[in-house]
């Protein structure tokens, strides 16, 4: 069992990531295509993405297996664009570099080539060669979906914060994984490893994931450890049984012309997770209608809806929101 011990100042400082971290859900994604027992509904997209990779990106695969431990000086867990991300990696210093990877070898085996890393600068400019690659391969055909799913899951988790505080967040965040015992959260480890982390005043941040099959702890994450856990609502998204990118808007989208579809999207946009009855409100149409008209906005790909008790919580997509900000 890995056990984070937290305190009064912990509590405070724990958050849900505001934004998805492209690096650590890249290091994820790359456990997940290795992972043959992993999720059924990532299988397709395990066997698309496997097959035809460079060297480099090869490399970088083989340097996080399903269950190793992954140096973080390839998928730091930080929020930013991937291209600002993959600059920072880039720039780890050697000293950096060795010391994760003498603290991996003593509980995995690495590659025999990763031991030169820390003074090879090609060798790892190889590296992150194939890390960019991988990121490129695994995750940017999808990443407006998977954006998606991290905002309506993250509003979840916020819902849930506004009924029971920080302790009601952390009891309900995975509780196939996770179990809240005040002031310890115990983390079920497949691994079997015992470890007990203590934040002295840092927190966390919570960060749901596509491709968490379990939860995972990063604490060497460069500000705050990071608990990244399987996202509720992507279990339930018919689109990643396929994983395949979004298609344009079709037909559905002309549905949106009239009035008040139009005044219901907005108001999603401006109210995100807000609940069918606080949108009939908002909108200033029956219950009824608001859930109707949000259904057409669902089908069209604009809104995003996850179920929370007996509630519907509604959320933009990014199409919705790209519908909103053209020019008319």
């Amino acid at each position: 069992m890995y056990r984070i011990h937290f305190t009064a100042h912990d509590l405070a400082r724990t958050r849900v990531s505001p934004e998805p971290l492209p690096l650590l859900e890249l290091q994820l994604a790359v456990r997940a295509v290795q992972d043959r027992g992993g999720p059924a509904r990532l299988a397709a997209w395990r066997r698309r993405s496997a097959v035809e990779l460079t060297s480099p990106a090869r490399m970088a695969l083989s340097l996080s297996g399903p269950n190793d431990v992954a140096p973080t000086f390839c998928w730091p867990g930080l929020p930013g664009t991937p291209a600002d991300l993959l600059e920072y990696a880039r720039a780890t210093s050697d000293t950096v570099v060795a010391e994760q990877l003498a603290e991996i070898a003593c509980r995995d085996r690495l590659p025999s080539w990763a031991v030169a890393l820390g003074h090879d600068a090609e060798l790892r400019a190889h590296l992150h060669t194939g890390v960019e690659q991988l990121f490129a391969r695994l995750l940017q055909p999808y990443w407006p979906r998977l954006t998606e799913v991290y905002a309506a899951d993250r509003a979840l988790r916020l819902r849930r914060f506004q009924d029971g505080g920080v302790a009601g967040l952390l009891s309900t965040a995975s509780p196939e994984w996770l179990r809240w015992r005040p002031p310890v959260l115990e983390i079920r480890m497949p691994t079997g490893i015992e470890h007990d982390l203590y934040l002295d005043g840092r927190g966390i941040v919570l960060a749901p994931s596509v491709f968490a099959p379990r939860a995972y702890v990063n604490d060497d994450a460069p500000q705050q450890p990071i608990l990244a856990y399987p996202a509720d609502c992507g279990r339930s998204l018919a689109w990643l049984t396929a994983m395949t990118p979004r298609q344009p808007a079709g037909p559905a989208v002309a549905a949106l012309l009239g009035q008040t579809r139009a005044a219901i999207l907005t108001t999603i946009a401006a109210h995100p997770s807000c609940t069918t009855t606080e949108l009939a409100r908002l909108a200033d149409v029956s219950p009824a209608g608001a859930s109707q008209h949000a259904t057409v906005l669902r089908a069209a790909g604009l809104v995003h809806t996850v179920r929370y008790r007996n509630s519907a919580l509604h959320t933009p997509t990014q199409l919705g929101l790209d519908l909103l900000d053209t020019p008319t």
